[in-house]
């Protein structure tokens, strides 16, 4: 049985019974006594269990029946938490997240427990259930897939980083960052630079476009940019770059620039933003003076060779924000469930003239 295994069914016979003798339950598994004691310093050490003579209890049952000298510093690991983080990606975007919830959980004595999904909503799921069957107290997720049977977990759930759906029950808490406010500070930059002929382009397959491109329409309509041919939103499908697909958007939109009917160009995200420039800049058009160019995200905006202006997400308040909710969540489980959005800042640089 491989450790794993092994793990969840001690996890499982402790939350059964309460405790668990080490030789009884290696002969019930067909191993070692030796590989199950392993097992029990592995859960402790982790702060799922509480380890005694010859076997293991939960650490809140050892709290309650040991005697106070000795149950002092099992309840102070009873205290100790442990809480699930699935995420995507670990790189691009995502890295200022993950810094983020793990301080913001080691201030709070919370054990935080990393699993990358990578865009895959099957795994996304295994992965939830095995944090679960592990016995995590509680679980920040940014979803991949489908997102109601959360509701149904045994544990708080936080969602991170996707808008709630129009139609999700409110029994789930969120945060997010508020891309429709993030979009709407770039419009109202470039306008307040003079830009009157203004184009989004954005990756329409990104769970972040549907704000992107909400927050830019609501910022022109703002600006009283109500010329049909002043404003432009091309969407990249999600294709190989260099394929038609891909750089047809691209094409249409570098045509625009060349013949005046586009000034400015909010792109995301980064890397389509620094190809943009690259592109711009062959055709022998001028950034900032023949169009001025924001990026979304600012992960390396603020690297390219004219540092593009950029909406920057305050990521890492994204995953500190998420722990505070859900530990407010476990000690509070009937409070009022929350939906909090984060706002995202714009960085001015050479590339819009700031």
């Amino acid at each position: 049985m491989h450790a794993e295994h092994r793990h969840q069914a001690i996890l499982r016979r402790l939350r059964e019974e309460g405790s668990l003798r080490v030789s009884d339950f290696a002969a019930e598994l067909g191993v070692s006594p030796v590989t199950v004691r392993r097992d029990v310093e592995v859960l402790a050490d982790r702060g799922l269990v509480a380890r005694v003579h010859g076997g293991a209890m939960l650490p809140e049952t050892w709290a309650e029946t040991a005697p106070v000298e000795a149950a002092a510093p099992a309840r102070a690991r009873g205290r100790e938490r442990v809480v699930g983080l699935v995420v995507p990606a670990a790189d691009y975007y995502y890295p200022e997240v993950i810094k983020g919830a793990r301080e913001a959980a080691a201030a709070r004595n919370v054990r935080l427990v990393l699993d990358i999904s990578g865009y895959d909503a099957d795994e996304e799921r295994a992965q939830v259930e095995r944090m679960i069957g592990d016995g995590v107290d509680g679980l920040l997720v940014v979803p991949s897939g489908p997102r109601r049977w959360y509701e149904e977990l045994p544990v708080p759930v936080v969602i991170v980083e996707r808008r709630p759906e129009a139609d999700e029950a409110a029994g789930i808490d969120h945060v997010v960052s508020d891309h429709v406010h993030g979009a709407r500070l770039a419009v109202r930059h470039l306008v307040d630079a003079g830009r009157r002929r203004l184009a989004l382009l954005v990756r329409g397959a990104s769970p972040t476009a549907p704000g992107i491109v909400e927050g830019f329409e609501a910022g022109v309509r703002a600006a009283g940019l109500t010329d049909p041919g002043a404003v432009t939103v091309l969407d990249i499908p999600d294709a190989a770059v260099g394929s038609r697909e891909h750089d047809g958007p691209v094409e249409e939109l570098l045509d625009a620039v060349a013949e005046g009917r586009v000034d400015a160009v909010i792109a995301h995200p980064d890397n389509e933003a620094l190809a943009l420039l690259r592109r711009l800049r062959a055709r022998g058009l001028q950034v900032p003076g023949d169009v001025a160019v924001v990026a979304y995200d600012d992960e390396v905006a603020g690297l390219a060779d004219i540092p593009l202006s950029a909406v920057a997400p305050a990521k890492y308040e994204v995953g500190s924000s998420a722990v505070e909710l859900l530990v407010r969540r476990l000690d509070q489980p009937d409070a009022p469930r929350h939906r909090l959005f984060v706002l995202p800042q714009l960085r001015a640089r050479s590339s819009s003239g700031g």
